[in-house]
């Protein structure tokens, strides 16, 4: 957005301090204002002291913010990003101070912004169902996908299955590890799928522990293929990219995801995807996802059955490469910046 349109001065607020790779070009003049919001309290002292202030001396025109929250003190026309009501559906899935934050301030927030954009067709329906808005309000603006996942080749996959799975083939998961995501039962799966087909395949999950983790340990621990399974923390994207290029197949059985980035992140790396047949993920995955029921380990475990035995793999990866087009930072800034400029004529702009 900021390189599109230099025209334009865009202020962008951080709550720490930032890297350079985020100012974009000359237009972009960044801003660290404290103090850094990490918890609830903090949140809204940012938001509903901080920013207006900062907001009324800089004499901006507008407020964009990309997550979730909006200042009900400020006067200045605000955009909100919503990536999904999770605090809605898995209220006890959420920190106590964090759920009521958000069961007070989120409905304000929605009300409060001038038009709202909603990462998938199904938060926008989510939006509709539990709030007043009205479908004019609210708009569907995807995420995209960072440029470096991309295929990468045969001696690439080798090298990371050498690395990671001692050269066997594996499945994929990305993703903080808490109930929301189904963890424990794509553990179970993994368990069923290995006792039926007698592959050597590997299980990888990455991403950190989250709250709430006990019944993923459990269901490892009492994993007849444990060694199969492998653990890995947070990665660079440059290790991800690979990581992600080279597996069989990418698997989220989320119950609730609002959008779903390592889905789109396979699709880019020509890699197929098993997806939960629930809220945004069929409409991430697209028509060559395999479906399953996120409440059944036998339906994760036929699916990937299904992808290692798939002779129309190609077809759906090929449908994969058509779908993942309309996943593109590039479509979703003109659209944002499109819906900010029909509503008023302005000279400078803030993140």
């Amino acid at each position: 957005m900021t390189k599109k349109h230099p025209e334009h001065e865009f202020i962008f607020i951080f709550d720490r301090p930032f890297s350079e790779e985020f100012i974009f070009g000359d237009n972009v003049i960044p801003v660290v204002l404290q103090p850094p919001a990490r918890h609830p309290i903090l949140w809204y002292i940012w938001f509903e002291w901080r920013i207006p202030d900062l907001l009324k001396k800089l004499d901006v025109d507008m407020f964009l913010s990309p997550d979730g929250y909006c200042s009900l003190r400020s006067t200045i026309p605000q955009y909100l990003v919503m990536h999904d009501l999770a605090y809605i559906h898995y209220p006890k899935q959420i920190k106590f101070a964090a759920r009521h934050f958000y069961k007070y301030f989120v409905p304000k927030y929605l009300k409060k912004a001038s038009h709202v954009f909603a990462v998938s067709n199904a938060t926008k329906r989510d939006i509709l169902q539990h709030t007043t808005l009205t479908s004019a309000h609210v708009s569907v603006a995807y995420n995209g996908c960072r440029d470096s996942f991309v295929p990468i080749d045969e001696s690439q996959k080798q090298k990371i299955k050498d690395d990671y799975t001692k050269g066997h083939d594996y499945f994929l998961f990305v993703g903080a590890m808490h109930p929301r995501k189904n963890v424990d039962q794509l553990i179970r799966a993994f368990d069923h799928f290995k006792q039926k087909d007698k592959t050597s395949h590997k299980l990888v999950l990455v991403g950190r522990m989250a709250w709430y983790s006990e019944k993923i340990s459990e269901a490892y621990e009492s994993s007849r293929y444990k060694s199969d399974i492998i653990f890995c923390d947070y990665m660079a994207t440059e290790t991800l990219v690979k990581i992600t290029g080279a597996a069989t197949a990418a698997i989220c059985p989320s119950f609730l995801e609002g959008f779903g980035v390592p889905i789109a992140e396979a699709l880019f790396c020509d890699v197929a995807v098993i997806v939960s047949d629930r809220f945004s993920l069929p409409e991430v995955g697209g028509p060559g996802a395999y479906l399953i029921n996120p409440d059944e380990y036998i339906s994760i475990s036929e699916a990937m059955s299904q992808v290692i035995h798939d002779p129309l793999l190609e077809k759906r990866i090929e449908q994969g490469r058509i779908h993942r087009k309309q996943f593109s930072w590039d479509q979703t800034a003109e659209l944002i910046f499109y819906q900010m400029m029909q509503d008023f004529n302005c000279s400078r702009s803030i993140f």
